[in-house]
């Protein structure tokens, strides 16, 4: 069953979602699909409380691949392309632009919305409508699925798709009166929005309203009549949220707030949402959804910002500070910022084949998968050259951390250091601001681990951060003779991979035995070369793919004194600095 108009029988629904049958007789029938559902409130930001009906896990997934399904379905019969809710590459962002910079802007909220449509409605539609015309036996178990109460509920994944699906007649029979009327018109939801340039609006206003509330009354809707506003070019104009009047903008009050939250878990370890203790994660978010704003808006501008440019405005730092505290100064687990992305798949193969050797860094589960105590910088993904619009990399935006090399960890570096920034086109020390704000150390070491290479005459990366740290001679002296060194910062390390083989400097490479290196894949021979004859050899990647799924068989003896040295840092720093006894400060 390749196509969801062609469905005949219920037999034939459950083929085409994949689900057993037994399956969906149990939910259906037996159990009864009402008592899958949990119904709790949430708060709404302008007072009062939102219901929401939340499915189980088993239903949960039932909805969720009929969503699918739907979805698939719906983009390729749609026909209109007004909603912007819970549609893929429409977001409060892609509405609101419609009516940026709109000398009127009306807001109409329908009441109730997921709760005026009933059983029937949703049965009815999947029924009649041309796009489907299911068998009535279809269309009930369809609506059987997605109804909670015998409507749709506010929580179920099946619910946005519905609606919208329901509300396109509606959207295109509102789409025509807008045009009649010289206006705009989006639907985000329940959220109407209609604007205007042309300041005659004003005058056939009352008999435009009268024609879009009888269009919607007569699709089974109420307007709710105190959330119908009218706004004017002169005052402040919001669209889902966000106000249009030149950029797209949230209200300063979010901002403030989001910075207040930030400030707060920097200084006491926690902060709250709405009166509920929240994660960093979700203040994340809510930075980068500003961040999201300040993209569109310098896009606009055609402003160059970023790192790179050292030119962040105010929100951006905001955003820059939190990902340098989160990463680098609060991150949960000792983390090892490595040169390329290989040496990452290379020493968690490592910590897989010795597991039982090293239970400071890794454990294994009783599933047979892997819990890793320390973790490792994902760097941004390398540019390809494509005609693909532009997305900005987070890190590499804000922090400098670009996809290999040493300038990533300068770029890191230049927030811990100490010396005084006498310039404003610099980083800032946000090391020194944290310790001071929350008033202890870093949670966990950060590690910057480097190929030993040292004493190469070729300026290598080790060489380049040497000297841009400004190692003295005691700690360069260290660093070669036990292939780690503590730096100015409290929680900072270098660590190289030991020489081995009698060589003067090596890459992680190295410390696999020579069969290993010397195994061949499709006839070619690994090379550590960037730049090589494909004919005949395969580089880094294709090889820490091959270590990687062959771990268990792979010697990794040549790795065991660079785990000794880490476990060795990780350590040190929690005997300098216990990590329970910083989260006992925070609580007190």
């Amino acid at each position: 069953m390749g196509e969801l108009y062609k469905i005949s029988t219920r037999k034939d629904l459950v083929k085409f979602l994949g689900i057993p049958e037994k399956l969906l007789t149990y939910v259906l029938y037996v159990k009864k699909v009402d008592s899958f559902y949990t119904t709790f409130e949430i708060p709404k930001k302008n007072g009062g409380v939102r219901k929401i009906s939340a499915p189980s896990e088993q239903l949960k997934q039932i909805q969720k691949i009929l969503a699918n399904k739907l979805y698939e379905h719906r983009e390729k019969k749609r026909t209109t392309n007004i909603s912007h809710g819970f549609e893929k590459g429409r977001c409060i962002k892609t509405n609101a632009k419609i009516h940026r910079n709109k000398r009127y802007v009306l807001n109409i909220d329908i009441e109730n919305f997921f709760e005026s449509i009933h059983f029937g409605r949703v049965r009815g539609f999947f029924n009649k409508n041309k796009s489907f015309s299911l068998p009535i036996e279809v269309a009930t178990v369809i609506a059987q699925i997605a109804c909670y109460n015998g409507k749709l509920p506010q929580g179920a994944p099946t619910s946005p798709i519905i609606s919208n699906l329901i509300c396109e007649i509606l959207d295109y029979r509102l789409f025509k009166i807008a045009k009649k009327y010289r206006l705009n018109y989006t639907r985000y939801a329940d959220d109407l929005t209609f604007s205007t340039n042309d300041k005659k609006f004003l005058e056939s206003q009352t008999t435009f309203y009268e024609e879009v509330s009888k269009e919607i009354e007569q699709a089974g809707f109420k307007i709710n009549k105190q959330k119908v506003r009218m706004q004017y070019k002169d005052s402040r104009q919001v669209v889902t949220g966000l106000v249009v009047n030149e950029k797209i903008n949230v209200p300063s009050t979010y901002y403030k707030e989001t910075r207040a939250m930030a400030h707060h878990l920097y200084k006491y370890g926690r902060f709250e949402i709405n009166g509920e203790e929240a994660t960093p994660n979700q203040l994340e978010g809510r930075f980068s959804f500003l961040n999201h704003l300040t993209c569109y808006n310098n896009n606009l501008d055609n402003e160059k910002h970023g790192y790179k440019f050292n030119n962040l405005n105010s929100r951006e730092r905001e955003y820059q500070k939190f990902l340098f505290y989160k990463l680098f100064f609060a991150h949960p687990k000792p983390l090892i910022v490595t040169e390329g992305k290989t040496d990452i798949v290379y020493l968690k193969a490592a910590l897989k084949k010795l597991y039982k050797e090293y239970p400071q860094l890794v454990s294994k589960n009783d599933d047979g998968s892997f819990d890793y105590k320390i973790s490792f910088l994902k760097r941004a993904e390398k540019k390809k050259n494509t005609n693909k619009k532009k997305t900005i990399n987070k890190l590499e935006y804000f922090l400098g951390i670009v996809h290999d090399g040493a300038d990533t960890v300068k770029n890191l570096y230049n927030f811990f250091h100490s010396e005084k920034k006498e310039r404003e086109d610099v980083s800032p020390n946000y090391f020194e601001y944290f310790k001071k704000t929350c008033n202890h150390k870093p949670y966990n070491p950060i590690i910057f681990l480097f190929d030993n290479e040292i004493q190469s005459r070729k300026r290598k990366p080790i060489s380049k951060f040497i000297s841009h740290v400004k190692l003295d001679n005691k700690k360069k002296e260290k660093l070669k003779s036990e292939n780690m060194v503590k730096l100015e910062a409290d929680n900072l390390y270098i660590l190289t991979n030991p020489l081995v083989k009698g060589m003067s400097e090596c890459e992680i490479e190295d410390l696999f035995d020579d069969g290993t290196l010397n195994h061949k894949i499709n006839g070619k021979s690994f090379t550590k070369e960037d730049k090589y004859d494909k004919q005949k050899f395969y580089g880094k990647e294709i090889f820490s793919k091959y270590i990687l799924k062959n771990y268990i068989n792979i010697d990794f003896d040549g790795f065991r004194p660079l785990l000794d040295n880490l476990v060795k840092i990780i350590e040190e720093y929690k005997e300098e600095c216990p990590i329970e006894e910083l989260q006992q400060s925070l609580i007190q």
